[in-house]
């Protein structure tokens, strides 16, 4: 596959973007480990910001611009605008500077940073760093997924050769909606391992914690920046994330929810996971 940028193959663009990553995890440990009050706590009507979210932003924007220019569009959760139309670069960054801000905020640990490269709507390139764990997950299009941590880096796959029934279920702590909780009952596998940021939920599938992740709109859902890095590194894991019909995740196309199911597995049973969904 070519690059956004001639100078720059997609192996030296992920590096780049690790550093980068790497760097933003430090800033967010810097305002994690102060006061409530330093963090300038805004609700919104999709969820808390907080001034750690838009500091993380700015770098990430400012480290990814200087790399790609106008080569590239860039979609982050705190740059989009309810009503922003659909980019129309072929290259676009999806970039969520701090999935799991409930999280941050209660200190659970549990929060992450995504950010992804897209090529015509669908994700190439994966960064996911985890602070507190010092870890980072990155990935490729067909060069499989890898873990950084303690300056190691190794490969990772998903977990197989489990039973249906025995399979767990990563959880959200804060988002369960009626029909969620009616979903999650019907599951012929019912361990549950409740987990903050959709980031670290699916680290948790791909470091064999857990085996299922399942995300139902409701009022809201998902956006394109809590599921494009994620799904990448799961995917080239092993492991399948799909629609309720089991087609692929589709980004940028305007309106940046992903409305309905979104189930993220190990693959090995994920048909029948589908079937249950219906």
């Amino acid at each position: 596959m070519n690059s956004p940028i001639p100078h720059l193959t997609l192996a030296e663009i992920l590096e780049r973007t690790i550093e980068l990553s790497q760097t933003a995890a430090a800033i967010l440990k810097s305002y994690y480990r102060g006061s409530r009050e330093d963090l300038e706590v805004l609700d919104k009507t999709e969820g808390p910001v907080t001034v750690a979210d838009k500091a993380v932003d700015r770098h990430l924007l400012e480290g990814i611009t200087a790399m790609c220019g106008d080569s590239c569009g860039y979609l982050t959760e705190e740059t989009y605008q309810p009503g922003d139309r659909q980019l129309p670069q072929d290259w676009v960054w999806i970039i969520d500077p701090l999935d799991g801000t409930r999280d941050f905020i209660d200190k659970t640990g549990e929060y992450a940073i995504h950010v992804a490269l897209t090529y015509q709507h669908r994700p190439v390139l994966a960064v996911v760093a985890i602070p507190e764990s010092d870890r980072v997950y990155a990935a490729i299009v067909g060069g499989g997924t890898y873990q950084i941590a303690d300056g190691v880096r190794k490969p990772v796959r998903v977990a197989t050769g489990k039973q249906l029934t025995d399979l767990i279920v990563v959880a959200s702590r804060n988002h369960r909606s009626k029909k969620l909780i009616e979903l999650l009952a019907r599951l012929p596998c019912q361990q549950q391992l409740e987990v903050g940021s959709i980031g670290c939920k699916i680290a948790a599938i791909v470091e064999h914690r857990a085996d299922l992740y399942v995300s139902l709109s409701g009022n809201s859902a998902p956006k394109d920046w809590d599921l494009a890095a994620p799904e990448l590194i799961l995917t080239e894991a092993g492991g399948t994330f799909t629609q309720q019909d089991g087609s692929p995740l589709i980004y940028n196309q305007g309106d940046v929810s992903q409305w309905g199911y979104r189930i993220a597995s190990t693959g090995e049973w994920h048909q029948q996971i589908l079937d249950v969904c219906v």
